[in-house]
């Protein structure tokens, strides 16, 4: 792992984007094509803001797989994250194809299906973040680091669900759904590349946990310390409580850049 601090989101989220960005003309020259993987959330704006103004990317031979998606929740919802990646992504660029969760499908035939498309898609590039309890896309706390299912049923924890209140997706906490279908840790980690984009003060716990501390499904995205493609994106409020020490899985990167 890679950690690379910048001064704001803004200039964190344009170097997210132009390792991704790299990483997907790559793929594309070495295969004729390239699999994405693609978060949401608030830790994601100014990543894809910045990526999908990325120019040299030929999209039409880009695949795109959605992490995870409320199950109930219907696509015109505005806290929906296909309505999140239709309206920040796919609508941006030409994709070739874009494969969302549908949390309306019954569940366990739409993790069927998507285990179905993504076992002949091995990822080349995945866009991620790391929630305050340090979940990784959906798998909250305890996550299971053992399971070789692509997508799985999870129930979201209360700090999780209180997270994606408090970022004003939802009207109250109890409108927060308590399950959804997310990508699993087996599958997320099987990317080539892992782009990892986390602003803001309040990730900062979480982030020198996954950073600095074991390896557990404790702290789920602690998984990104045994990926040697990962480069973790943060803003100085984000990297607020790494300690900065002789690390050598720590390469921080200051940019000065407004």
């Amino acid at each position: 792992m890679n950690v690379v601090v910048s001064v704001n989101a803004k200039a964190m989220g344009q170097r997210a984007a132009a390792l991704g960005a790299e990483a997907i003309r790559q793929a594309i020259a070495k295969n004729g094509q390239a699999n994405i993987i693609v978060a949401t959330g608030a830790s994601q704006f100014e990543t894809l803001a910045a990526l999908v103004k990325t120019e040299g990317i030929d999209w039409s031979k880009v695949t795109g797989f959605h992490l995870d998606e409320y199950i109930g929740l219907p696509a015109n919802h505005p806290a929906s994250f296909r309505g999140y990646l239709k309206e920040r992504l796919v609508s941006q660029v030409p994709m070739g194809m874009f494969h969302y969760v549908n949390g309306e499908a019954e569940p366990s035939a739409e993790c069927a299906r998507l285990d179905a498309l993504i076992a002949s898609h091995p990822i080349d590039v995945a866009f991620v973040g790391i929630g305050e309890n340090g979940h990784l896309a959906f798998n909250d706390p305890p996550a299971d680091f053992e399971t070789q299912k692509p997508f799985l049923v999870v129930e979201l924890d209360d700090a999780c669900r209180q997270q994606q209140f408090g970022e004003g997706w939802f009207d109250s906490i109890d409108a927060v759904p308590a399950k959804a279908i997310s990508m699993s840790i087996q599958q997320i980690i099987q990317s080539s590349v892992m782009v990892c984009s986390v602003p803001d003060k309040r990730k900062a716990v979480a982030v020198a946990a996954a950073v600095e501390g074991p390896v557990t499904p404790d702290l789920p995205a602690s998984i990104l310390q045994a990926h040697a493609g990962t480069t973790l994106f943060l803003d100085v409020a984000a990297a607020g409580l790494l300690k900065h020490g002789p690390n050598p899985n720590l390469d921080l990167d200051l940019d000065l850049v407004e």
